[in-house]
């Protein structure tokens, strides 16, 4: 019997050793489908080091692809700066450059995955705007079936505290900015490659989309949201929700309330995350962002204890270095119009008026709008500033010194220009309201004055361009020209 018994020990340990292979070859089989199937689109998977991620895609192909990088960069290192007991990854189109992959991966710490941009089927559409042709990449957060939640993020968001608890939630959630459609800029989700090959499918189908981007999409295809119960999360760190959840409002908090008020009033769920939708030139990155907007300033603030500011530095000292040789070369030189030398005759006089009255006009303009396209774009709104107006004060100064134009009144809208940024600056205005009429009284208060110092401007060319000794004729000597100046 002793024998009998180990003999059908033997067997059925070999039965078991052989149904563990089979089911382990299956399960590899599986795995290799898998990682086929996301290598197909162009996934490269990268070893986790948590449980679950935070995540943020880039892409090329708009005229701005290096602020989102720096906004990027500067989105990676506030969330490792919070402590996130999570990766941070960051789904990258194969055509962003290696430098910046190196430096996200490197630098800031992020898991960079390249993958493949996913073709856009609504980009014929007739409300279709280019600059979101390849926002359907967000998608490939349902392929990182690596972990076990993700929390899907656009580069605008302003991160105030640590938001592990919402990994927490269940296999989609996420926040109604708008009462009736939830926004993409952030939100949770369970990766699954099912769900990844049955949006692929559904873009083939070409399901409705009302605005041929992420946003329309996922609001179609998790539809049934905004019928689900708001997210609480559990007393247990360990405990994972099943199904979909509203979020808080206090996840994604958009920026336009604050202005509004001048503070926060959320009391729906923790003050966590701010958001900037909108108008891309009004993101909080470019330096122009404060004080026409309040809250441009906070980003910058985050910006400048993780990133710095190291890479527009050089540029920023050329330039301010450049305008002030400007003004010291101006002002010694002195340049002035007697040394324009032609025939006067009365054919021509009309002509010349008109021709110098329009040099002066574009002259005083290009000196206002210039400095605003040279300085770098993402640069502290400090500096930002500080470089415009010292640039538009040294252009001004060439066209004062070379025509001979009265300064004050040349300078009168570099004046204003600095009036409004004190007043957009004030402090302690008790709402947004408040400070708007502020902002809109200067403006009313200061437009005559402008008006005024361009006739001033006016009317002093036109008495110099009537002296005659301003205009020497060709052929007369220096004695007849120095006469004529006396004259």
């Amino acid at each position: 019997m002793g024998v009998n018994q180990r003999a059908v020990a033997a067997l059925l340990s070999c039965w078991v050793l052989i149904c563990v292979v089979i089911v382990e070859t299956t399960a590899f089989e599986e795995r290799q489908t898998l990682d086929a199937a996301v290598r197909d689109r162009g996934l490269r998977t990268r070893r986790p080091e948590h449980r679950n991620a935070y995540a943020t895609m880039m892409y090329m192909g708009t005229p701005r692809d290096y602020e989102f990088y720096v906004a990027t960069r500067v989105l990676i290192r506030s969330l490792r700066a919070l402590h996130v007991d999570a990766d941070v990854v960051v789904i990258a189109s194969l055509d962003v450059p290696l430098r910046w992959v190196r430096s996200m991966e490197e630098e800031d710490g992020a898991k960079v995955v390249r993958v493949e941009n996913v073709e856009n089927p609504y980009k014929g559409q007739r409300n279709f705007n280019g600059r979101f042709k390849q926002t359907l990449n967000k998608l490939y957060a349902w392929a990182l079936s690596d972990y076990d939640r993700v929390v899907m993020l656009d580069a605008d968001n302003l991160f105030l505290q640590n938001t592990d608890e919402l990994f927490q939630c269940g296999q989609f959630c996420a926040v109604f900015i708008n009462p009736c459609i939830f926004h993409t800029g952030l939100f949770v989700l369970q990766p699954s490659m099912d769900v990844f090959r049955d949006m692929l499918h559904e873009l083939e189908l070409r399901r409705h989309n009302p605005d041929g981007a992420d946003q329309g999409f996922l609001v179609s295809y998790f539809s049934d949201l905004l019928n689900q119960p708001l997210f609480h999360p559990p007393t247990d760190p360990s405990h994972l929700l099943k199904g979909h959840f509203r979020l808080p409002l206090g996840y994604q908090m958009d920026a336009s309330y604050y202005y509004l008020r001048l503070r926060w009033n959320i009391p729906c769920g923790p003050n966590s995350v701010i958001t900037f939708p909108g108008a891309v030139w009004l993101k909080p990155w470019y330096w122009w962002s404060w004080p026409v907007l309040p809250l441009g300033l906070s980003w910058h603030e985050q910006r400048r204890s993780t990133l710095g500011y190291a890479a527009e530095m050089p540029l920023a000292l050329i330039q301010a270095a450049f305008y002030i040789g400007i003004i010291v070369i101006t002002r010694l030189a002195r340049p002035t119009i007697t040394k324009l030398c032609y025939r006067r005759s009365e054919r021509n006089h009309s002509a010349i008026q008109n021709a110098l009255k329009l040099t002066a006009i574009i002259s005083i303009v290009a000196a206002y709008v210039l400095p605003f396209f040279t300085i770098p774009q993402t640069i502290h709104p400090l500096m930002g500033w500080s470089l415009y107006l010292i640039g538009s004060l040294s252009l001004s100064s060439i066209a004062i010194n070379a025509l001979l134009l009265p300064t004050l009144s040349v300078l009168t809208p570099w004046l204003c220009i600095t009036g409004s940024l004190l007043v957009m600056a004030f402090p302690l205005y008790q709402d947004g309201v408040v400070r708007a009429l502020a902002v809109f009284g200067y403006a009313f208060c200061s437009a005559p004055f402008v008006w005024v110092s361009l006739v001033r401007v006016m009317s002093h060319l036109q008495l110099l361009i009537e002296k005659e000794a301003l205009f020497p004729r060709l052929g007369e000597s220096g004695m007849n020209s120095g006469f004529s100046k006396l004259y």
